[in-house]
C-alpha cells in the first residue's frame, strides 16, 4: 500500500524564491522554499514553536522532521532548541498540507476595547464581561484576535495574562517581546499587585482575611475545565479586604462587596477560594448558587459579579511604577445602587 505523501515535503525546488518579513507574511508557501527574516515578533522564540504556530495544519512529527533535514537558520542547521534572533534568515522548504487539515477560518471582527493606557511596550484595556481573551474551547476568538484584526500594522501583540471570559477589567496585552518577557518574570516572581472587587452571598465578617487553600484543576466528564480545594493541589494564597456589607431582607439573602487581592495566580482561584469558604460570587455559572444566579438575574444582575478593577508594577523597559484602574462596569454599578436603595 503506498504511504500517505501529504505532508512529504516536494522534492523539486520552484525557480523562484520569496524573502519576506514574518510582519508580512500571510501564510508560508506550499509550492516553493520560503525564506524569512526574524524581526521583533519572532524574536527569542525556539525554532520548534515558531514553527508550530506558523505551519497551522502540519503534524508536530512533521515539523520535526523537516527541522532536522531541510530547515536552516543564515544558511546553517540548527537543532529544535534554537532560539531565533533579530534578523536570523530562516529557510523553510515547501510544505503540502492535507484538505482535511485546512480548515476555514472565522470571520474575525475588528474590535477595539476601552484603553486605559497605551506606549510602545504596553496596551492596557478594560475587557467586558462575556468577551474570551483568546480563542479555543469552543470560543472561535477572543480580545487578542479582534485587537490584532484592528491593528493589522502591529507588528506583535500578545497577552501578558488572562482574565476568566465572564470577568471584566484590567488586560495587559504587550506590543514588543521584551515587554512580554519582561512582565511574565514580574508576574512570576510575585513584583505586580492585581486586586478584584467581587460582590458575594452572605454577611463576610473579619475586616481582612488571608485565605491559602490549595487547589487541584480536573475536567468534568462533560470534558469543561474545573478547579476544586484539595491538599495535594497547588498552593494559592487570596488577601479578602471587606468593603461593604447590606444585611439580609425578606427573601434576599446578605451581601458583601470584597477587594481580592491575589498573591497567586491560579485558574479560577478567587471564585473557588470563597465558594469553598460559603460565600459564592454573585452570578457565578460554574462555582456559584445556581437557584439565587436565576433570582438575581430577574433583579438585574445577568452576569458573574468579578472585576478586575486594578494592576501595579513597575514598567518592564523603562522601571517606572505604574498604577492601572478600570471602574466597574455600569451593569455593576446599577445592581450596587438597586442594593442601596433598598437598604444596608
Amino acid at each position: 500500500m503506498a504511504k500517505d505523501q501529504s505532508y512529504i515535503p516536494k522534492l523539486t525546488q520552484s525557480k523562484t524564491r520569496e524573502r519576506r518579513s514574518i510582519s508580512k507574511m500571510n501564510g508560508l508557501s506550499k509550492d516553493s522554499v520560503t525564506f524569512l527574516t526574524i524581526d521583533e515578533s519572532g524574536e527569542a522564540q525556539r525554532i520548534d514553536n515558531f514553527l508550530f504556530k506558523h505551519l497551522k495544519g502540519v503534524p508536530k512529527s512533521h515539523v520535526y522532521r523537516i527541522l532536522r533535514g531541510e530547515v536552516r537558520v543564515n544558511k546553517k542547521r540548527i537543532d529544535q532548541t534554537y532560539r531565533l534572533k533579530l534578523g536570523d534568515l530562516l529557510r523553510i522548504p515547501p510544505i503540502r498540507v492535507a484538505e482535511k487539515h485546512e480548515v476555514e477560518q472565522p470571520h474575525i471582527p475588528a474590535v477595539e476595547f476601552p484603553i486605559i493606557y497605551e506606549d510602545d511596550a504596553l496596551v492596557v484595556v478594560n475587557k467586558p464581561s462575556g468577551v474570551a481573551v483568546h480563542g479555543g474551547s469552543g470560543v472561535s476568538f477572543g480580545v487578542i484576535e479582534q485587537m490584532r484584526r484592528a491593528r493589522p500594522q502591529a507588528k506583535f501583540l500578545e497577552l501578558v495574562h488572562r482574565l476568566d471570559r465572564e470577568t471584566s477589567g484590567v488586560l495587559l496585552l504587550a506590543k514588543k517581546r521584551s515587554a512580554l518577557t519582561a512582565m511574565h518574570e514580574i508576574m512570576r516572581e510575585g513584583n505586580s499587585d492585581k486586586r478584584y472587587f467581587a460582590l458575594v452571598l452572605g454577611q463576610w465578617k473579619n475586616a481582612k482575611q488571608h485565605v491559602k487553600l490549595p487547589l487541584h484543576k480536573f475536567d468534568t466528564p462533560q470534558g469543561e475545565k474545573r478547579v476544586m480545594v484539595r491538599d495535594d493541589g497547588q498552593a494559592s494564597h487570596t488577601v479578602f479586604t471587606l468593603q461593604k456589607s447590606w444585611a439580609p431582607q425578606n427573601d434576599r439573602p446578605g451581601f458583601s462587596l470584597l477587594e481580592a487581592q491575589l498573591k497567586t495566580g491560579r485558574t479560577h482561584q478567587i471564585r473557588v477560594h470563597l465558594s469553598h469558604l460559603g460565600f459564592p460570587i454573585a452570578g457565578d455559572d460554574k462555582y456559584g448558587d445556581f437557584p439565587r444566579n436565576k433570582v438575581l438575574m430577574k433583579q438585574g444582575l445577568k452576569r458573574m459579579f468579578l472585576h478586575a478593577y486594578s494592576i501595579a508594577f513597575a514598567h518592564p523597559l523603562t522601571g517606572e511604577p505604574m498604577l492601572l484602574t478600570a471602574p466597574l462596569a455600569k451593569e455593576l454599578e446599577d445592581f450596587i445602587a438597586r442594593l442601596d436603595a433598598q437598604g444596608s
